[in-house]
């Protein structure tokens, strides 16, 4: 993170176009495009940060044997294909669901959404049930 920067406000300002930001990294203009449902947000409070796989779903996938500094990286990692600018409306359908249960609106954006969810898992050593496996491999079959 930069600054005065949060883990949002960073995300906000990489996944936004024409970000700009006060001297509190808040932004004051932008434009965000929700890659779920491709909608198209102008107002950042009206955007989400999506844990690609969501706590709660790390939580039963293997963290919640993590030390409280590994849960707190997990939650903020800027480094990996975990945490993306979204549409409050996407987020909050999605919940802590993993594939099985919610797949991104956006049929286009199934391959990439897959290959995210399993770096992410794979990154984290979480583990994968079953029915989400068989979700996430025809999700692949669309690449």
């Amino acid at each position: 993170m930069s600054g005065t920067c949060d883990t949002r406000e960073e995300v906000l300002k990489r996944d936004g176009t024409g970000v700009t930001v006060d001297n509190s990294c808040q932004p004051t203009a932008g434009k965000w495009t929700s890659v779920y449902d491709s909608v198209v947000i102008t107002d950042s409070s009206d955007v989400d940060i999506d844990h690609i796989v969501p706590l709660a779903e790390a939580w039963k996938s293997g963290a919640s044997t993590w030390t409280t500094a590994k849960r707190e990286e997990f939650a903020n990692n800027l480094t990996i294909s975990q945490l993306i600018a979204v549409s409050a409306s996407s987020n909050r359908s999605k919940g802590d669901k993993d594939p099985a249960s919610w797949q991104p609106p956006d049929s286009a954006i199934h391959c990439l959404y897959a290959r995210y969810w399993i770096s992410v898992k794979y990154t984290y050593k979480l583990s994968l049930q079953s029915a989400e496996k068989t979700a996430l491999q025809d999700m692949l079959d669309a690449c």
